[in-house]
């Protein structure tokens, strides 16, 4: 039930229209897409392993492999393990990676699949340096973004386990965004003087160059090596939003390396506290080049306040992203009136907690695009912010789409795609202006060319 509805204590007159998410095992394949020499192994039917490479091709016009156990009716009746073992000789062979990572699909976790246990029996058959990390990413109870938390998880528990002295150098734990997001990341830890390990980090292995020669994994990645150090850096900053669930950087807490959660660096006073947390782990001063683009980003902020103050705005997408884009939307003198994820680990609300009263007039968590559209009517918003799946619903609404997030598959680009930082704040700025001014000018009688 949509959380609107649950408000107004009424039964929502949805089942589930079009998902505002897509299923578990994608986000544990993203996650490893971001780890140097690693391939995702999906335990379950092949179908699943297919869909998840076209959701993710689709999106970053890049080639990834993603493997399968290939269930089929006797494994679903008597257990996979012979398959999984297949598998990994398989991809040992054709890959010669050393990592896999195994995410469980729906049905091996409907049989009860003992994922680490097959994992162990074959160590025992076939001992070698192959590392192995498993993950529980069951589609029935989570999905793409659960399934991404889950893997970052189950990497830093298995692999980030290297004890020492303090290193100038930070951890950086951000959410499902784009690769130009990545860059510009490291880019400003850098500035600071700080070594970065981000996790994941698929920024060139999802956004690479034209190669003359086919390369079985791609080059790019958090190394191995980088994980297993994590509890050595000076800090963690942690940018994602995992609800209940048991934080992969509390454990390196656990393990040594102090933890911050912050939001996504989104907007003027979140970039200033990622900044600020920078600077206290480096002891520098915040460079002159990110001085100067924060003034820009104030600039832009008069120059264009006119044009979005007041303006009512629809948000979905991955929570971290929304409750960012939200925040940063009353920042700017917009209204968020309807703010909606498909997650359902129940963080978005608690991280909207700081908006004005009433700003945000329906947030729904662990939902769809029916009650999606259901809410846009009711609270009639000026432009819809979220992926290309928003776009049937956009068009039907007359409502112009501003597209960010997963998945973008109408359009190309989606790896470049900047909203982190002063940089990236600023091109969402004007891509939200020059939206609202363009839908102004498209409905205007006489088509006027200045404003």
């Amino acid at each position: 039930m949509s959380c609107i509805a649950q408000e107004q204590g009424v039964q929502s007159p949805f089942g589930t229209v079009n998902p505002c998410t897509v299923c578990a095992p994608l986000g544990a394949a993203l996650v490893t897409a971001g780890v140097r020499d690693a391939v995702s192994l999906l335990h379950g039917a092949q179908g699943c392993a297919t869909y998840i490479r076209r959701y993710l091709i689709s999106h970053f016009r890049e080639p990834i492999d993603v493997a399968s156990s290939s269930f089929g009716e006797s494994q679903t009746v008597f257990g996979g393990e012979a398959n999984l073992h297949r598998a990994l000789d398989n991809i040992g062979q054709q890959y010669r990676p050393r990592l896999i990572t195994v995410a469980t699909t729906c049905v091996a976790e409907t049989i009860g699949e003992d994922v680490p246990r097959l994992l162990g029996a074959y160590r025992e058959k076939k001992p070698s340096n192959l590392l192995f990390v498993s993950a529980s990413t069951p589609s029935f109870k989570d999905g793409h973004v659960e399934g991404f938390h889950s893997m970052v998880r189950a990497l830093v528990e298995e692999l980030a386990t290297k004890r020492g002295p303090h290193r100038k150098h930070v951890s950086i734990l951000p959410p499902m965004v784009s690769p130009a997001d990545l860059r510009h990341l490291r880019e400003i830890a850098m500035a600071y003087g700080l070594g970065a390990t981000l996790l994941p980090d698929y920024a060139d292995t999802l956004d690479g160059v034209i190669v003359d020669h086919y390369n079985a994994l791609p080059n790019g990645g958090t190394t191995i090596e980088e994980i297993a150090a994590m509890p050595t850096a000076a800090g963690t900053l942690d940018l994602t939003l995992p609800g209940n669930a048991a934080r992969a950087s509390a454990t390196l807490e656990e393990r040594g390396s102090p933890a911050k959660i912050l939001g996504l660096p989104l907007g003027v006073r979140a970039c200033d506290a990622f900044s600020a947390a920078l600077a206290d782990l480096s002891g520098a001063t915040t460079p002159s080049w990110l001085d100067n683009e924060r003034g820009r980003l104030l600039d832009a902020y008069a120059d264009g306040h006119k044009y979005v103050f007041g303006k009512r705005v629809a948000v979905f997408g991955e929570p971290e992203q929304v409750a960012a884009i939200a925040i940063f939307l009353a920042e700017i003198g917009a209204r968020p009136v309807v703010c909606a994820t498909g997650a359902r680990n129940r963080a978005l609300k608690p991280a909207l907690g700081g908006l004005p009263g009433g700003l945000a007039e329906a947030i729904l968590e662990d939902t769809h695009f029916g009650a999606i559209e259901e809410a846009c009517r009711t609270h009639k918003p000026d432009l819809i912010i979220g992926s290309s799946k928003g776009y049937r619903m956009a068009r039907e609404l007359g409502v112009p789409l501003l597209r960010i997030g997963f998945p973008i598959h109408d359009r190309i680009g989606a790896g470049r795609l900047l909203s982190v930082g002063y940089r990236g704040t600023l091109r969402l700025f004007d891509a939200i202006v020059n939206t609202l001014l363009e839908n102004q000018q498209n409905q205007s009688a006489v088509g006027y060319s200045y404003l």
